[in-house]
């Protein structure tokens, strides 16, 4: 890529595929600059140090997740229980496995550093807040629909943990079986 077609969402895009593959400690400028196959001067036309392109990530996957979330749970047409059952197959096996990546390094950052920490726990609420109100949409008081929407979250969340070589054969029943325990088949 010559670096006069390089922009901000470059740079944003390979910090995010290199936090995905490595964790923080890979978004450096040197390495990014490498992947890019560019020189190091060509970042600081988009940012003014890595300061500037941490914050910007993280304030980016902040913004994207939200608005994902939101309109992954605006039912649009869906009873409260499609709606779950939706967003439940939106993080099931190999649907994204960028994002699933980014997901998980973005929850490795948040373990040691305050403001990811801080990002994450907004995205989180969001994620609860959303989801409890589908449950709800269900007649479930809000502390149920609140333990619901955590446990929801737990087990997606969770499952990205799991090595699917463990039981390959077994993995899509058990995530099927899962889904019907998290929103029953008979509720609409």
């Amino acid at each position: 890529m010559e670096a006069k077609t390089l922009n901000r969402e470059s740079w944003l895009s390979a910090a995010f595929s290199a936090l995905a593959e490595g964790g923080v400690e890979q978004v450096r400028v040197e390495l990014l600059a490498k992947r890019l196959k560019v020189t190091k001067g060509s970042f600081y036309w988009h940012f003014r140090d890595r300061m500037e392109l941490v914050e910007a990530m993280l304030e980016g996957w902040k913004t994207g997740r939200i608005e994902a979330i939101k309109a992954q749970t605006r039912l649009d047409g869906r009873t409260p229980a499609e709606g779950l059952r939706y967003v439940l197959s939106l993080y099931g096996g190999s649907n994204n496995p960028r994002g699933i990546a980014i997901e998980l390094a973005m929850r490795d950052w948040a373990r040691r550093d305050p403001r990811a920490s801080e990002i994450v726990a907004e995205v989180d609420r969001e994620r609860l807040r959303c989801v409890s109100d589908l449950f709800a949409g269900l007649g479930l008081d809000p502390d149920d629909a609140f333990a619901r929407a955590y446990l929801f979250y737990s087990f997606i969340f969770g499952e990205g943990l799991l090595a699917r070589s463990a039981a390959p054969d077994r993995f899509e029943k058990a995530r099927d079986l899962c889904g019907k325990v998290l929103v029953p088949e008979g509720v609409v």
